[in-house]
């Protein structure tokens, strides 16, 4: 008699015409070219990331992680499996259909609860509970079993324990409420600035009402979509003393300002936590950098204590997706403060999206950047990639180089410097930006365009000075180091050419195109121009790079060094 197989049947029915194909490794293949491309990419990418986004097919694939972060913000299976059926070109494969049930169902299973003064976490089932304790890595922060369901989790242990919980595959619903942190009083001046409907329902989407199952996690919106707003619109919210993290002095500049002219909050309660002063307020902001440094490697990291030196009602974490590994460590601390963290992406390059989900929170809310586009909340862009030939003697020396070296030949590829004067040339009226990684190439770009070089040795007084002439439109044309990819707020900016990154960061090549995103007064459309040495290894630098922005829907029109 044959034997049964095993092999899952198969789900749905078979559509020659979709463009898109699950397979049972749970990778999607996606067909460029197909007329329902754009509405299957705006369907998936709630549950789905992009790998690989060549001509013709994108990759992407459906992970644990992006089904519970899709789940967090009320997406279901049912809901995620017909939007899968709906695009499908062949029937669905039934162990990808039970993967994703079975994911998503996971979610909400796990539950921080508060009793009394102290914590337990929850479970629907005493077995789950059961099979969890029997885990060497949950033990040392297992407590006194209350009943089959639950046990007790000493309060110290709440952000580990939902580290350690992820790390076996079960996530954590985190309702055990917060610490009331000192009132502040606080109103939006809506008579000077309007929420648009988007910020506003991010806002809502984190507070929740002030329920226990609102108060933390992730608000991901496009550069230029104005995360700041969405912040002080928390802050109107929760109404408490309030810590706010950034990546720069001039990012902490830019939301004093923003603090102080929206808000009744006096201009004395909002302080600066950098340098020699090191005052706290009802407000305060630092760097993650002035958090993070400390006399000698051997030490502690001194400024930390800032996290308990006053009673937080609510942390900002802005640009999360940078946030130092010492500042997780302390977040995990603190986890009975309110935690926001704003991102254009959730991407980490040293791939600690977990972390950022259970120590910040899930994600809350995700506006897709072509959606805001199309209603003008951002700026229309075209992006392209330039390949620009290798002089015989800069090849000879990228061919004999040490694999370390290789990089940076071909991105300061002397080449990029004629082309990047031709791109200015084509947008003669256009207030730009040229943005690298390497300062000997910007200072030669500097001094051939005549333009300022802005880099990480600049003053904070010169950086302001610079900012602001090129607002008014006295300087047409920015160099800039890496110290362009954040906090940048330059409104008219409407052409970047990035002559040089750090290697394959989608990230920050996300951050680069936002320099240019703020919607220009005449709807302009901005241009991003990615500069990139032929027949090198920086052509695949460059094509991971672009995977994030080819999934927000965004194409790079390739062009050869000539064409431009």
């Amino acid at each position: 008699m044959a034997s049964k197989s095993t092999t899952p049947e198969p789900t749905g029915g078979f559509v020659p015409s979709n463009p898109l194909i699950l397979q049972s490794d749970r990778s999607l293949l996606l067909e460029v070219h197909n007329p329902r491309f754009e509405a299957a990419r705006a369907a998936i990418s709630p549950f789905a990331e992009l790998e690989k986004s060549p001509e013709h097919i994108h990759t992407y694939r459906i992970s644990a992680l992006s089904l519970w972060n899709a789940a967090s913000t009320g997406l279901t299976a049912p809901g995620v499996v017909e939007a899968l059926g709906e695009f499908a070109k062949f029937p669905l494969p039934s162990n990808v259909v039970a993967d994703i049930q079975d994911l998503m169902g996971r979610w909400g299973r796990l539950r921080l609860i508060k009793i009394g003064k102290g914590m337990c976490l929850d479970a629907d089932d005493p077995a789950l509970l059961l099979e969890i304790a029997r885990h060497k890595s949950v033990q040392p922060f297992w407590g006194k079993q209350i009943s089959p369901r639950r046990v007790s989790i000493p309060l110290e242990f709440r952000g580990v324990i939902k580290q350690t919980l992820i790390g076996i595959g079960w996530p954590v619903e985190d309702i055990a409420g917060y610490s009331p942190g000192e009132s502040l009083d606080l109103e939006l001046k809506l008579d000077r600035f309007e929420i648009r409907d988007y910020q506003r329902d991010a806002a809502e989407s984190f507070y929740l009402s002030g329920t226990e199952r609102g108060g933390s996690g992730v608000i991901v919106l496009p550069c230029g979509a104005g995360k700041t707003i969405v912040g002080l619109a928390v802050m109107g919210r929760v109404k408490q003393s309030t810590l706010i993290l950034t990546t720069s002095r001039t990012s902490v500049h830019q939301w004093q300002r923003e603090i102080q002219d929206k808000t009744t909050i006096p201009e004395s309660d909002v302080v600066e936590y950098l340098g020699d002063s090191r005052r706290l307020g009802p407000v305060t902001l630092a760097t993650y950098q002035m958090l993070t440094h400390r006399p000698d490697r051997t030490e502690e990291f001194p400024n930390l204590k800032l996290f308990n030196a006053r009673e937080w009602g609510l942390i900002i974490y802005d640009e999360v997706h940078t946030l130092p590994a010492p500042i997780f460590r302390v977040t995990a601390e603190v986890q009975a403060r309110r935690r926001l963290g704003l991102t254009a992406t959730l991407i980490r390059e040293d791939g600690r999206e977990t972390d950022v989900f259970t120590l910040i929170g899930p994600k809350r809310y995700d506006a897709p950047w072509r959606d805001l586009e199309q209603r003008g909340w951002i700026a229309q862009a075209v992006c392209v990639e330039v390949r620009c030939p290798v002089p015989r003697e800069t090849r000879m020396a990228y061919a004999t180089a040490e694999n370390k070296a290789r990089f940076r030949i071909a991105s300061e590829n002397p080449v990029k410097v004629g082309v990047t004067e031709r791109i200015l040339k084509n947008h003669p009226e256009a207030p730009s930006i040229v943005i690298g990684q390497y300062i000997e190439q910007l200072e030669t770009i500097s001094r051939k365009l005549g333009a300022p070089l802005m880099t990480g040795k600049t003053t904070q007084r010169e950086r302001e000075r610079l900012f602001e002439a090129f607002r008014r439109g006295e300087i047409p044309v920015l160099v800039l180091s890496k110290v362009g990819n954040f906090a940048i707020d330059l409104p008219d900016a409407e052409v970047l050419v990035q002559v040089s990154g750090t290697f394959g960061s989608r990230q920050e090549e996300a951050q680069r195109l936002g320099r240019i995103l703020r919607p220009k007064a005449d709807g302009r459309t901005a241009h991003f121009y990615t500069l990139v040495s032929h027949e090198t290894e920086e052509e695949e630098f460059a094509h991971h790079r672009q995977l994030f922005l080819a999934e927000q829907g965004y194409t790079y029109t390739i062009l050869d060094e000539e064409e431009v």
